[in-house]
């Protein structure tokens, strides 16, 4: 399943909260954008209209100007060239289409860095709101306000180029797999669940261990939320490939907008992106950014 980033599996695990757990992910392709969660998923006032939801109206930090947050270095496949003012990546595109949403141009639009760890935590915030691949939960909602989802968090397996995995397009070609997931995991829970291997799905007590089996070849492929699959893929093995993504399965697991507590944009926002959910925005942006990335949905 990403302070400042000193490493990108410092900041998994932060994302996450505890050690990279994963949850049911974002159908790439078929069903590409966040379910159809209504606006329960976000915190604050969820009420907003089109004649409050204005650059004219909104209180933004500076008027007539929206300021979006995210960490340093921003990675791919969220932002492109460690650039999020480029509008390339998932999380700069929606931004963006959440600004336009809001009758922001694009130069209308400032960014600033902001940790992880004040995102989440209280106190004044420097953004108006933050995109930071930052998962919904209820004990964030105490300290801050959430937007509705933007982004489902799915499982994913991963291999390396030429393991007796590389390039199955189905979960039954996976039943003879040697996996292995982190304990006590939901990704633990789909390996062993959804994929229901031959083989007892290997467990480990960090996905680290999990690498280093798969590097030794003790086991065929890894079970990891999307975004650590990402980054084991990219950061941890020279030659890293993702399988695919597991079928959702479940009430997904959410990236959400992060805002200060009682935010009087909170609305607006959460509007906004159900707006793209809706007209099939967030569908297109998941099939530009993502499901191009080699994250195929298994069958």
């Amino acid at each position: 399943m990403p302070t400042t980033r000193a490493t990108r599996a410092t900041r998994a695990t932060r994302l996450f909260g505890v050690a990279l757990t994963g949850s049911a992910l974002l159908a790439l392709a078929a069903c590409g954008s966040p379910t159809d969660e209504p606006a329960a998923s976000a915190s604050g006032d969820a009420t907003a209209s089109a004649a409050t939801c204005t650059p004219e109206t909104m209180k933004t930090l500076t008027a007539g100007t929206l300021t979006i947050g995210t960490d340093k270095p921003a990675y791919q496949p969220w932002f492109v060239d460690d650039d999020p003012s480029n509008g390339k990546g998932y999380e700069s595109a929606v931004a963006y289409a959440i600004a336009d949403e809001l009758g922001f141009a694009k130069d209308k639009v400032t960014w600033v860095v902001a940790p992880f760890n004040t995102v989440v935590a209280p106190g004044k915030k420097a953004f108006d709101f933050d995109v930071n691949q930052v998962s919904i939960s209820d004990e964030r909602k105490q300290a801050v306000d959430f937007s509705s989802g933007y982004y489902d968090v799915r499982q994913a397996v991963i291999t390396y180029k030429g393991s007796p995995i590389d390039g199955k397009t189905t979960v039954a070609d996976l039943k003879g797999a040697k996996l292995g997931a982190q304990v006590g995991t939901t990704s633990y829970n789909a390996a062993k669940d959804q994929v229901q291997p031959s083989a007892a799905v290997a467990v480990f007590d960090t996905n680290d261990l999990a690498v280093q089996a798969l590097k030794n070849k003790q086991i065929d492929g890894i079970v990891a939320d999307l975004p650590t699959a990402f980054y084991m893929t990219a950061a941890q093995l020279d030659d890293g490939v993702i399988v695919g993504q597991l079928p959702l399965q479940g009430e997904p697991e959410q990236f959400g907008a992060v805002l200060d507590k009682g935010s009087p944009l909170t609305g607006c926002v959460t509007q906004a992106v159900d707006t793209l959910r809706e007209n099939g925005t967030l569908d297109t942006l998941v099939n530009t950014w993502l499901s191009t990335q080699g994250a195929p949905e298994l069958k």
